[in-house]
């Protein structure tokens, strides 16, 4: 099979994990295989840039250019009227971002297929959002090639946010948004223009639809999107259990100098401490209600995902370790820790609770979006309520003060991650998936 998977970048958060491991895991397998990305950060065989600038128009091409290395120069300034000149190259484009109008300015989508290496049987979308894909491009695409789509946030459904919350208005038409600042952020409440635009593309393309969860399936399902579904199926998220697996825990303490009598609670976030989709202050309270009630045990929290200065909160310490490229070096701060904490606004899976499990922690974990499909409460961990610290507290104090709880619930998340998360298992699926969507194109195609 000759596939092309696209994404936002080849390396970065969890979507674009997921991408590239498919990416690369066809290329291993024996397939014809391309990742096809906004930005490269890493130069790889078989990635190839969409090259946006590249294909815009001399005026702003020129004056984005300069913009960069005025930047790079340190002349913030110069940098700014550069970007107001080569804004005055792409009138309609710099018109819409005022009026609150998602960008869909990006050419390179239109040259792609002549940068690679094949001509794809299969074409598999991953984010479309962060500045670099023309969503009007699904018309032809879905023309041309069979497309699957695969959801890992709510943006394609919505009128410009990548996480809904509790707003409801995605269901109908958008407009007077409360969450403009959400990633994508919009200058005004461009929302119901955006929507109806989405709609209007969707009703005139044809796509196969996976979600990480079934929360995230449902939703789709109840969207603008449905008109284009051909089908749509549940694909979680894979782990590399060959890295995230039980390890000897005094050995792996001692590597990173964490105590080895201290009681250690992780909790792993890409921007742990200042994420929107995140809960910190949920985090901080309810560490200081486990500190007042375990005075005399030492306590380590740890926040893997973002720098922040130690904190002592009661008899706690809090200690934040930066963003971890490294699968094995994030693996390794599970393999310290006794237990997994998540506080979460809103998550549509939750890949990093499916790491835990499959290090043997147990989890407690707030009960958003897709995270009760990962966490069976009371089995593999417990659930409370969003925002609730005193439960959050309650909960982990449970875990803390029964080694042989946490030792049960580690070994249930442990067999279930094994038994559902396996990249290996996640690869397979997407792999027979494909081969039957590429088989009914050609059936079509033969009469």
């Amino acid at each position: 099979m000759r596939i092309l998977q696209v994404s936002t970048t080849d390396r970065a958060g969890g979507a674009e994990k997921v991408a590239l491991e498919l990416f690369q895991m066809a290329r291993a397998a024996g397939h014809e295989a391309a990742l096809a990305v906004g930005w490269i950060q890493k130069e790889e065989d078989g990635i190839v840039s969409i090259s946006n600038d590249e294909y815009r128009q001399p005026w702003p091409k020129f004056w984005r250019k300069h913009q960069r290395q005025l930047r790079d120069k340190g002349s913030p300034r110069l940098a700014r009227l550069s970007g107001w000149l080569a804004n005055l190259g792409e009138p309609v484009r710099w018109f819409e971002w005022h009026l609150g109008y998602e960008d869909f300015h990006h050419p390179g989508i239109l040259h792609l297929f002549e940068r690679l290496p094949f001509n794809p049987d299969l074409i598999h979308l991953h984010n479309l959002h962060g500045s670099y894909f023309d969503l009007r491009a699904l018309r032809w695409m879905t023309r041309r090639y069979p497309v699957l789509l695969t959801l890992h946030d709510e943006w394609a459904l919505t009128g410009h946010c990548a996480c809904t919350f509790d707003c409801q208005r995605w269901q109908a038409q958008c407009g007077h948004c409360p969450n403009l600042s959400t990633y994508p952020a919009l200058k005004r409440d461009g929302t119901s223009y955006n929507l109806r635009r989405k709609r209007e593309i969707y009703a005139d393309s044809r796509l196969h639809v996976a979600a990480v969860s079934r929360w995230l399936i449902d939703r789709a399902r109840r969207s603008i999107l449905s008109p284009a579904l051909i089908e749509s199926r549940v694909v979680p998220p894979g782990v590399d259990l060959s890295i995230f697996r039980p390890a000897d825990k005094h050995s792996v303490r001692h590597a990173l100098h964490i105590p080895a009598e201290a009681l250690v609670v992780l909790f792993v976030a890409n921007r742990a401490v200042s994420s929107e989709y995140k809960d910190y202050q949920v985090l901080e309270d309810s560490i200081r209600i486990v500190s007042e009630a375990k005075r005399d045990q030492p306590l380590l929290f740890i926040a893997v995902g973002e720098e922040a200065p130690d904190k002592v909160l009661g008899s706690a310490v809090l200690r934040c370790y930066g963003y971890r490229k490294s699968a094995r070096e994030i693996a390794s701060f599970y393999q310290a820790a006794d237990l997994y904490i998540h506080a979460a606004r809103a998550e549509a899976f939750g890949l990093v609770i499916a790491e835990a499990m499959a290090c043997g922690l147990p989890v407690v974990a707030t009960a958003v979006g897709g995270i009760p499909e990962v966490v069976d409460d009371q089995v593999t961990g417990y659930l409370v309520p969003r925002g609730d610290s005193a439960q959050m507290a309650a909960r982990i104090l449970t875990l803390l003060d029964n080694p042989t709880q946490r030792l049960r619930m580690g070994a249930s998340g442990l067999a279930k991650a094994v038994q559902r998360y396996d990249r290996e298992r996640h690869f397979t699926d997407y792999l027979d998936w494909y081969e039957q969507i590429i088989r009914s194109a050609q059936m079509l195609g033969d009469r």
